[in-house]
């Protein structure tokens, strides 16, 4: 065990349960702790935003992507800032105009039934479990290999924490974490580049010079690969793009914010945040490669996620390599925080409070329940972390972003968009996108390997344009039902793109 790195790491978790009891005092309704009561500004929502997709899964993965596979690793961070730009164009203002707690809010806006919100409810409660599973297999992982604790162990008290973080902050205390961590990763990150660009002459280019130089022109220039690899690159940046649309974590965000301006502001604030941070990736990528060695860094992990953490044991000795372990399961820890919320508000507000009790819940009632579901699919959580081990965690990640970007994006983007869009095609489009995006992971090569059905990892280029078309399709069979019509498309557009861009707060959203 690395005495050192566990004490960093308890220090940093002291600083998140202190922000975390100071929010307890504010986290006193349903409003603050679904969605911060609608208080948080731009630049603090952009931070957390940040917060969310700096995670553990981008600074390790993509610098180890890079060290392994040189340039194509950087394949893997195009889609973030992509994504975030179509928020900003696309979703992010009428997203906080129409919902109050949930993505399946925004939906309700135009269309009345438990079933679709339900469905809605059940598409994102899924999503965010399997995210959840990720970050937990994740943690456990990564705290034996930096740690020295035992996967079980690290679970578990991962878990603990998080339930913390979600009955006592709440959306409060996580947003608070979230800029903490977001700070924090940012001035680590910042400190590694100045070292290692100070350690090839203050030239940051040095690192992929001189891998080029002991390796061959071949590391700093994109693979050429058949057709199926071509199309496994542009489905999995498809489908982080896309699948972004439609993280419930991610989503929610944009309902934590005063007003639509707000939410565009945090959307600039991150992408600007992300451009400059994943510019940085690829220098670390080649300096571990030239500093720790291939061979090391698969000996590490043969995914090469520890290639950031060993580069700066290599640049900054055993105290650096302390604080990025440090930051790193801190960074863990506040993406959980998050998917617990989206999770809990998934529960707890649209399938207990409105698809089976009709609305007919008290706030302190229903916050109750949120904070009991919090506790409740932490629990669930870790059972399945601990039983999925052994499991491809790509595998899992492909899952997730397939399934976002197949249902809940597709359905959010027609119902603020399309004005023949109605309830039997937000049906058609969630079920049609979840069968597509799982099957054709269940029957891709994560699963079935050189016996595999579908040749793509990430199915996205096929089963995004599916749930559109099931979409589509059902809206065209229910055209001219006006129960399946819902609301005037009129009424919902003045709604999600008001005249001076003022919109209504939060505690009068529609329920």
């Amino acid at each position: 065990m690395n005495g050192t790195a566990v004490s960093v790491v308890a220090a940093l978790i002291a600083v998140t349960l202190a922000l975390t009891t100071y929010a307890s005092r504010r986290n006193k309704s349903t409003e603050e702790h679904y969605v911060a009561g609608g208080r948080i500004g731009g630049w603090q929502n952009g931070l957390a935003l940040a917060g969310d997709q700096l995670s553990a899964a981008s600074f390790l993965g993509i610098t180890g992507a890079v060290a392994l596979t040189g340039f194509d690793g950087f394949y893997l961070a195009v889609g973030v800032p992509a994504a975030y730009l179509l928020m900003l164009l696309v979703i992010a203002e009428p997203l906080r105009n129409l919902g109050r707690y949930t993505l399946a809010d925004a939906v309700a806006a135009r269309f009345d039934g438990r079933g679709l919100r339900a469905s809605m409810a059940v598409a994102s409660l899924a999503i965010s479990v399997i995210y959840m599973v990720i970050q937990f297999v994740g943690a456990g992982l990564l705290a034996q290999l930096l740690l020295g604790v035992d996967f079980p162990v690290a679970v578990i008290v991962i878990g603990a924490l998080m339930t913390v973080y979600t009955i006592l902050g709440g959306m409060v205390g996580t947003t608070y974490i979230q800029v903490f961590k977001a700070a924090v990763l940012i001035v680590t990150a910042l400190a590694l580049l100045v070292l290692v660009t100070a350690d090839y002459g203050g030239n940051p280019i040095g690192p992929m010079r001189d891998a080029a130089d002991r390796f061959g022109d071949g590391v700093i220039a994109p693979h050429q690969g058949g057709l199926t690899a071509s199309l496994d690159t542009v489905s999995l940046t498809m489908g982080m793009v896309l699948g972004m649309m439609g993280l419930p974590h991610v989503m929610v965000r944009f309902l934590t914010v005063r007003d639509g301006r707000a939410a565009r502001d945090s959307a600039q604030v991150a992408m600007w945040i992300f451009g400059g941070f994943f510019l940085a990736l690829p220098i670390f990528g080649y300096a571990a490669l030239n500093e720790v060695g291939k061979a090391a860094i698969v000996a590490d992990n043969k995914a090469g996620n520890l290639a950031a953490p060993r580069l700066a044991e290599a640049i900054g000795g055993n105290l650096l390599f302390s604080i990025v372990a440090a930051v790193v399961m801190v960074t863990i820890l506040a993406v959980l925080a998050g998917l617990a919320i989206a999770t809990s508000g998934a529960i707890a507000h649209d399938l207990y409070t409105v698809a089976f009790k009709r609305g007919q819940v008290s706030p302190q009632r229903q916050l109750l329940v949120g904070r009991f579901a919090g506790a409740s699919i932490a629990v669930l959580a870790i059972l399945i972390a601990l039983w999925a081990k052994t499991l491809n965690i790509a595998f899992l990640g492909n899952l997730a972003f397939a399934v976002a970007a197949s249902t809940t994006m597709p359905v959010l983007v027609l119902t603020i968009y399309w004005r023949r869009f109605n309830r039997t095609g937000a049906v058609a489009g969630l079920i049609g996108g979840l069968v597509a995006s799982v099957g054709l992971v269940l029957v891709g090569p994560d699963v079935m390997g050189d016996s595999h059905l579908f040749p793509l990892t990430v199915p996205a280029l096929v089963s995004v344009p599916f749930g559109f078309l099931c979409a589509w399709t059902g809206s065209l069979a229910a055209r001219g039902n006006a129960d399946a019509a819902g609301h005037p498309y009129d009424e919902l557009a003045r709604r999600a793109f008001p005249v001076g861009g003022r919109s209504r707060p939060v505690s009068e959203a529609p329920a």
